[in-house]
């Protein structure tokens, strides 16, 4: 697939398609989305239209049954003193209009029916809405569904008042319609809008009394769904909007009020179909655009074939002169771009050559200033490998054909030092920063060499072209070093560590037990009986004492363990990660080792023995002063005490 688009000639056609497809795309989408909206509008008015045709239509059938209802009132108020409750509500033409008509008296009881049905006789109704409502208002009723309490099954009542010559209330004629088989909500259940629409009738209170769907009848409408429009149809809203159906499903809805009533009349349309057409009409135009783009597929490949082909004569002639077979491209066209192309590709060619002159005479002058410089330089590439080495730095680390190769002087970094060496380096290309540091190097003839590497970036218009170093010999300043700073921190006379070096690594150990607490031991010593031997025997005989007592201590440490004389006769030890129950052993040693120790001078014996203080670091300890103070107060106390012996301070329980 890659090397079938490695042309422009596939790739223009690459674009041609996915533009051409775009337009189609974008046509769709705009003919969707209008057409989409026109079609709801359409549907919209057409559903309000409907609804108010169903809405007319339930009206009228309502204010039929209530004039009938209310004729027979007046018969009932003529007749009712001189005939029988059954006689005067016997009306079979009502018959279809209302499944049953009753009688009801001023104190709520039926005392009639028709047809006649023995379980009515003498019910008494006076707690139904419709009784009190006609009885209060002397108006008709028309309202919620009712349960009949003699089947269960869902009614509509419709009543009006039975008033007496006087004009007072005498009773209620009322006339019942069956929810679930009435005529009257079949033809609603009937209505079909298209394929899935469908017309419904609820009341004011949310009971549907007519649904296509006969389980839903006498169940609450929009129950688990949430519908605005539902719920302001509720109180009373009047138009069209998109809903929910029961399913989930969304659809067009209108509503209107039958008022003479409290019912709603709703007009549903599913979403699907309302935009069935468009989709239809969508991916009718889908299919012409993508046959039409098949059937210019053909043509535009050999269109472009034809305008490309100067353009691939240009190809050819520039790989030409790029080969050295030709200087200049020479391309005849009528196309002004191409020409202007060409001319554009002489020039620069033109001044390559120019440059490359400059930079050949330039990167002579360069070979000879780093050849005849004493420094040891090097230049490597913005990657960080190494690209040449001067003569200097070749004679420098010794090793012969090192000059003019990829670098091989930093192969010889000594093996501790190579792996940090190399991180940095790394770093220091990918940062950019300056590099600076010091390593060991092993000479051709095995000595080992400081050096000083120093490398930097070489920018050019903010473009890294590389990084030009050097490298210093510093054998001889890091010897010096080594010895001064081993001199600041030694003993002269018998090579143990001095005070000075002896505090640094005490402070060392005491950071360390203030982050792990890792527990050291500090031991202090003086040694007892020397003064005789300086006196007597001289300062000659006391420093042999002194370097004996040194040479016979060490051993008795571990090789991590610092040794140290402090002055005159005074000596200290430290033993990092060690308690002062480990520490018992080296003490016992250390004082049958020293109280062995013999010097002579003129015949003369002299020993001497310890007064050691060995002391811990403790949690309220600010510093190393409170762990040396106890230690000196311990060896204090050792030496009161009769000398020749050691005493610890222990941690307080």
């Amino acid at each position: 697939m890659m090397r079938l688009l490695g042309t422009l000639h596939s790739r223009l056609m690459l674009w041609i398609g996915m533009g051409w497809v775009v337009l189609i795309v974008s046509t769709l989408a705009f003919a969707y989305l209008s057409g989409s909206e026109l079609i709801r509008q359409a549907n919209i008015s057409h559903l309000t239209y409907e609804a108010n045709l169903i809405a007319q239509q339930v009206e009228r059938s309502i204010e039929q049954r209530v004039i009938a209802l209310e004729r027979l009132a007046d018969q009932v108020s003529e007749d009712l003193p001189t005939q029988s409750s059954q006689s005067v509500i016997r009306h079979e033409p009502m018959l279809a209009l209302f499944d049953r008509l009753a009688l009801v008296s001023d104190e709520g009881r039926i005392i009639a029916s028709y047809p006649r049905l023995e379980s009515l006789h003498n019910l008494d109704v006076s707690d139904r809405d419709y009784y009190r409502d006609v009885r209060a208002l002397g108006e008709p009723y028309v309202g919620e569904p009712i349960k009949s309490r003699v089947n269960g099954r869902p009614l509509v009542v419709v009543s009006v008042p039975i008033t007496n010559a006087e004009g007072d209330y005498a009773g209620q004629v009322v006339g019942t319609v069956s929810v679930e088989s009435s005529s009257f909500f079949d033809s609603l259940r009937r209505i079909r809008i298209g394929d899935d629409g469908f017309a419904s009738l609820f009341s004011a209170e949310g009971t549907v009394l007519s649904h296509p769907d006969r389980s839903r009848v006498m169940t609450t409408i929009g129950t688990g769904v949430n519908d605005d429009a539902v719920s302001l149809a509720l109180l009373g809203w009047e138009g069209a909007d998109e809903g929910i159906m029961a399913g989930g499903e969304p659809a067009l809805e209108a509503f209107v009020q039958v008022w003479n009533a409290g019912w709603i009349v709703s007009v549903t349309l599913p979403m699907s179909q309302v935009q069935a057409p468009i989709g239809l009409l969508v991916r009718k135009l889908w299919w012409v655009g993508l046959v039409t783009f098949l059937l210019m597929l053909p043509f535009l490949w050999w269109l472009l074939r034809v305008v490309l082909g100067s353009l691939h004569r240009l190809e050819r002639q520039i790989g030409q002169v790029a080969g050295g077979q030709r200087t200049r491209v020479q391309l005849s066209t009528r196309m002004r771009e191409l020409r202007q192309l060409g001319a554009t590709f002489n020039r620069l060619e033109q001044q390559r050559e120019e440059v490359t002159a400059r930079l050949h005479k330039r990167q002579a002058f360069l070979d000879a200033v780093l050849a005849s410089s004493p420094v040891g330089m090097f230049v490597a590439t913005p990657e960080g490998e190494m690209q040449y080495v001067n003569p200097a730095l070749v004679k420098l680390v010794g090793h012969e054909g090192a000059a003019g190769q990829a670098v091989q002087w930093a192969e010889y970094i000594h093996p501790e030092d190579r792996q940090d060496f190399l991180e940095l380096w790394r770093e220091a290309m990918k940062s950019g920063r300056a590099f600076l540091r010091q390593i060991r190097c092993t000479h051709a003839d095995g000595s080992l060499l400081w050096l000083e590497v120093h490398a930097g970036q070489v920018i050019h218009q903010q473009e890294v072209l590389g990084h030009v170093g050097t490298v210093k010999d510093i054998t001889q300043r890091r010897e010096q070093e080594v010895i001064q700073r081993w001199e600041a921190e030694h003993d002269p006379l018998t090579s143990l560590l001095n005070r000075r070096g002896f505090e640094r690594r005490l402070e060392e150990a005491f950071a360390e037990w203030q982050q792990t607490r890792q527990q050291s031991v500090l031991m202090l010593f003086d040694l007892d009986h020397f003064k005789p031997i300086n006196d007597e025997g001289g300062h000659a005989l006391g420093d042999d004492m002194l370097r004996a007592i040194a040479d016979a201590i060490t051993p008795l440490v571990r090789r991590n363990d610092c040794v140290a004389r402090q002055g005159g006769d005074e000596f200290a030890i430290l033993m990092p990660s060690c308690t002062l129950s480990q520490a018992r052993e080296v003490t016992r040693q250390l004082l049958e080792t020293v109280a062995a120790l013999e010097v002579f001078a003129a015949g003369k014996g002299y020993r001497v023995t310890l007064s050691l203080g060995a002391a811990c670091f403790l949690e309220a300890d600010l510093g190393i002063e409170e762990v040396i103070a106890r230690a000196d107060a311990a060896s204090y106390q050792a030496k009161r005490e009769g000398r020749n012996r050691a005493i610890e301070f222990a941690e307080p329980a």
